[in-house]
């Protein structure tokens, strides 16, 4: 990172923990596929399968539960493909690789209402799974622009009533709040490694033992045969790294920027959520204005709504919250992470100030 820029949108990608870096970069010296039976491949294997272990010790779940992927988004896609069910039923602020995915998978798809502050109807649910053949649920643990908690475990009670299955999106969770597959009870989850500090290209779908998962990728029988093709053995080893490194708690750091951003909307401030996330606006400010105004005050944060074009398009998870147009069409997420100190919260608390003031004068006159 630049001395001249700071870094406030973890909630995107984390920059790479020294742990995480140490340990990859002692791997990218070794030589060797993780299938092969030579020494070369045997090291691989054990580095695969020693991050295998970090990894479940961190969820409270066994190694033979973790499937390497290469991300959040593929992780999701098994999940979603993958269950042998006819029916979906998804919340509505979920991430656009469970929404997409779910509504090209060929199953019936119903989509989960939320209340203003993001957060499931759960009476909705219950009488949904009534009404019809066996379903899985997909609830994220905690939502990616708002930063809001889901109540998991609620959802996963009214689940089995039904005999329904649930997956959890506990992508933005891990690393901030405390994630354990055997405590929340789902039947998968779904894991990245480059949102806690370790590298792109390396995630994880966890598996219940007992629960049947077809295949997206076919040609070897690499991950369990559930995932073939060759392991990406740093990024693996760097994933490891960084679960084990546990959390960083940067709440206090939250709770400080937040006190100071004057006439700001706080979005889902009345309910659980991460510590490290603030999705906020300003009335009448557009999002992508503020976007490039921070980042010419070089300060890297994000709209929640931010798509793959670099535009910021319409928020699908504030739209689903109910929330007034100005406020999904201004929103901004500023997420902290492992190395955010309290100078980048008050440089950023400064520059909302001067930046705020400045758009606003055209409005006032």
């Amino acid at each position: 990172m630049r001395p001249d820029r700071t870094y406030l949108d973890h909630n995107a990608t984390s920059p790479l923990k020294p742990a995480a870096k140490s340990v990859m970069l002692a791997a990218l010296d070794r030589a060797g596929n993780a299938s092969s039976v030579h020494a070369e491949g045997r090291n691989a294997r054990a580095i695969v399968e020693d991050a295998r272990e970090a990894i479940a010790r961190a969820l409270g779940a066994l190694p033979g539960m973790v499937i390497f992927t290469s991300g959040g988004s593929e992780a999701n896609n098994l999940a979603v493909k993958g269950t042998a069910v006819e029916r979906m039923l998804v919340s509505a602020v979920e991430h656009p690789s469970v929404i997409e995915t779910a509504r090209g998978s060929g199953k019936n798809v119903e989509l989960i209402p939320v209340d203003r502050n993001g957060i499931v109807d759960l009476a909705f649910l219950d009488r949904a799974l009534a009404n019809g053949p066996k379903a899985l649920v997909s609830v994220m643990l905690a939502n990616n622009e708002t930063g809001v908690i889901s109540p998991v475990r609620e959802v996963v009670a009214i689940a089995r009533r039904h005999g329904a299955l649930v997956h959890s999106d506990c992508v933005q969770a891990l690393g901030k709040i405390p994630v354990n597959f055997g405590v929340l009870a789902v039947d998968l989850m779904t894991l990245s490694a480059h949102k806690l500090g370790g590298p792109v290209g390396a995630g994880a779908l966890v598996v219940r033992q007992d629960v049947s998962l077809g295949r997206l990728i076919h040609g070897g029988g690499q991950e369990m045969r559930r995932r073939a093709g060759t392991e990406n053995v740093a990024a693996i080893t760097g994933f490891g790294a960084a679960a084990a490194d546990g959390r960083v708690d940067v709440s206090a750091l939250r709770d400080r920027l937040e006190r100071e951003l004057d006439g700001a909307v706080v979005i889902g401030s009345d309910v659980d959520r991460l510590p490290n996330t603030t999705c906020v606006a300003w009335p009448g400010i557009d999002a992508e204005t503020l976007l490039m105004a921070f980042d010419l005050d070089g300060f890297a944060i994000s709209s929640g709504s931010a798509c793959s074009s670099g535009k910021v398009a319409k928020s699908h998870v504030l739209s689903a919250m109910g929330l007034p147009g100005d406020i999904i069409t201004g929103a901004i997420r500023v997420s902290l992470g492992w190395n955010t100190t309290e100078q980048d919260v008050d440089r950023f608390v400064a520059a909302a100030k001067t930046i705020v003031a400045r758009l606003r004068a055209p409005l006032a006159a």
